[in-house]
């Protein structure tokens, strides 16, 4: 019983010398993630602001050049916001991805 017990101290000590590093590591990131925050929200706006006004430009263009009955504005416009979905996922992912293993290194 005893050698259960010291392992759950050292298991304790070690929990809490973790949790005291992420901590001082986070207060020295704060100020960096304010601006990382605000520079990731303008990465995804701009990732699908920029794919949907393409779509729009060229769906424009092609109903005044070649009038039908199906509006390739529109059908482009969603075009456009499915891409640029998909970049801002793939850009988050991988800030996500950098994020988690930077954790890692810094726990280990």
């Amino acid at each position: 019983m005893p050698d259960d017990k010291n392992r759950r101290k050292v298991d304790f000590l070690r929990e809490v010398g973790d949790r005291e590093r992420r901590k001082l590591l986070a207060r020295k990131k704060r100020t960096d993630q304010v601006w990382f925050g605000l520079g990731m929200f303008g990465l995804v706006g701009w990732s699908v602001a920029v794919p949907m006004l393409l779509g729009t430009f060229l769906g424009l263009w092609i109903d005044v050049k070649y009038p039908s009955q199906y509006s390739w504005t529109l059908m482009l416009i969603v075009i456009g916001l499915l891409i640029g979905c998909a970049n801002a996922w793939y850009w988050v992912s991988r800030e996500r991805r950098g994020i988690t293993k930077e954790r890692e290194n810094d726990i280990s």
